[in-house]
C-alpha cells in the first residue's frame, strides 16, 4: 500500500512538471512572437527562466537580432538564474558569431536545466548547442511544442533550408471571389477588425511585396498603422521590371521612413533607378531570360534571402498572387472574406480558380476564425 501511495505521488509530481513545462514553453514562444519582423535575419526566439515556479527572467530576441533572447533572459534574472530552469523555443547557439555562444552564457549563469522546443537546423549549430550544455552537466529536454516552434521559427528554417524566405500570401475577396472592381478600381472588401489583424501581420513580417500594377492602381503605404506599432512597419517591396513607379508615390515619398526596395530586371534604364536611389529607395536588380520577360520570382527571392527577409508576406495583385501560386512558392495563405458580392470585376488569382488555393493538395486547412462579418481561414504547405 504504502509503495502504492509513493507511485501515485511521483506520477501526480510528474504530470504536474509536464503541465508547468508546457505553460513556461508556451510563454516563450508568445515573447518570441514580439521579435517577429524586427529580429531578422536572426529568428525571433522567447525564452522563461524559472525557479522554483517562479518566473525569474523573461527575453526574446532584439531588434536586429542582438542581444539573443537566452540573453536577455538571464540579464533579468541575475543571480536567481543559479540552479534554475530556462525554456527555450529554438536550440541555444553554440557558435561564435556576432555575439559570444549562448550556451557559454547559459552554462556560466548555472541553469540546471534547458527545456528547448526544437534543434537549429542551422550548420554551425545543429544539434552541437544541445550537446555542449549536456557536456556541462546541464540537463537536456528537446521537443516540447516542437510543432508550434517550427511555424513560429518557419521563415529561419526555409531560409536555412531553401535559401528563401517564408512566404505568406495574404488574399481579401469577395463572396464572388474578386479582389477588385473592374479596371483594377479599388472597392473595400473587409471591415475594420480584419484591416486590424491584416496590419499586425505587416508587423510580424520583414517585408510585403506587391506588384508595380497594385502601386499604379492603388498608390498603397503598405504600412502597419496600428496605433503605437507604425515603427513596426516592414521593408516595401515592389516588383517592376520596366521601374514604372511614380517618383510621386506615397512609396517612394516615404522611401526614406520605411524602406522601399525595388526589385527591377537587369537591362531597366539607369536614370530611373538612379531617381529611386536619390529618393531614398534601393534599386535591386534580377537577371531576365529576355528583356520583356517577367522577374524571376526564385532570383527574386534569393535577392531578398541575401538581404536578411526571412517571412514575406505577398499583397499583391491579382498576377502576382497567381505567380507565386503557381510557382508553388507560397507556404501559407491568410485568405480573408468579405460579406458584400462585387460583381464584374478582378478575380482573386487572375487566370487562375481560387481553388488553386482551397483545394490544392499542397495546402491544409489550419486555421479559420470569424472577425466581425468577415472570416479569415488559414492554410499551410502539407
Amino acid at each position: 500500500m504504502i509503495f502504492r501511495i509513493l507511485e501515485d505521488q511521483v506520477a501526480e509530481q510528474t504530470r504536474a512538471l509536464k503541465a508547468a513545462d508546457r505553460r513556461f514553453m508556451a510563454l516563450a514562444l508568445v515573447l518570441g512572437r514580439r521579435g517577429q519582423g524586427r529580429s531578422w535575419p536572426n529568428p525571433a526566439v522567447g525564452a522563461v527562466i524559472v525557479r522554483d515556479g517562479v518566473i525569474v527572467g523573461r527575453g526574446w530576441t532584439q531588434a536586429g537580432g542582438r542581444p539573443h533572447a537566452e540573453v536577455e533572459a538571464l540579464t533579468r534574472a541575475g543571480d536567481a538564474a543559479r540552479g534554475a530552469t530556462l525554456y527555450v523555443t529554438l536550440e541555444p547557439c553554440s557558435h561564435h558569431g556576432k555575439s559570444p555562444p549562448c550556451t557559454d552564457a547559459v552554462i556560466a549563469a548555472g541553469i540546471a536545466r534547458v527545456v528547448s522546443a526544437i534543434e537549429d537546423p542551422n550548420p554551425q549549430v545543429a544539434g552541437q548547442g544541445h550537446a555542449r550544455l549536456r557536456a556541462a552537466g546541464i540537463a537536456v529536454d528537446v521537443g516540447l511544442l516542437a510543432q508550434e516552434a517550427a511555424r513560429d521559427h518557419a521563415g529561419h528554417f526555409r531560409r536555412l533550408r531553401d535559401s528563401r524566405p517564408h512566404v505568406i500570401l495574404k488574399l481579401a475577396v469577395s463572396p464572388d471571389d474578386r479582389i477588385a472592381a473592374a479596371g483594377y478600381r479599388p472597392v473595400a472588401i473587409t471591415g475594420d477588425a480584419t484591416k486590424a489583424r491584416v496590419h499586425l501581420l505587416r508587423a510580424q513580417c520583414d517585408a510585403i511585396l506587391v506588384g508595380i500594377g497594385t502601386v499604379l492602381a492603388d498608390d498603397p503605404l503598405l504600412t502597419c498603422r496600428l496605433p503605437g506599432m507604425e515603427a513596426r512597419s516592414p521593408v516595401r517591396v515592389v516588383l517592376d521590371r520596366s521601374l514604372r513607379i511614380p517618383g510621386t508615390s506615397r512609396l517612394v515619398q516615404s522611401a526614406r521612413e520605411t524602406p522601399l526596395w525595388v526589385v527591377t530586371s537587369s537591362t531597366a534604364e539607369a536614370p530611373a533607378a538612379m531617381k529611386l536611389g536619390a529618393a531614398g529607395a534601393q534599386v535591386i536588380r534580377v537577371a531576365t531570360a529576355t528583356p520583356a520577360a517577367n522577374l524571376d520570382l526564385p532570383a527574386v527571392l534569393r535577392a531578398l534571402t541575401e538581404r536578411g527577409i526571412t517571412r514575406l508576406l505577398v499583397e499583391g495583385g491579382a498576377r502576382v498572387a497567381s505567380s507565386f501560386v503557381a510557382a508553388d512558392l507560397v507556404d501559407e495563405v491568410w485568405l480573408l472574406r468579405g460579406n458584400e458580392p462585387i460583381g464584374a470585376g478582378i478575380a482573386a488569382l487572375d487566370a487562375l480558380p481560387l481553388s488553386a488555393i482551397t483545394a490544392s493538395p499542397r495546402l491544409k486547412l489550419r486555421a479559420s476564425e470569424t472577425l466581425g462579418k468577415d472570416s479569415l481561414t488559414i492554410y499551410e504547405r502539407a
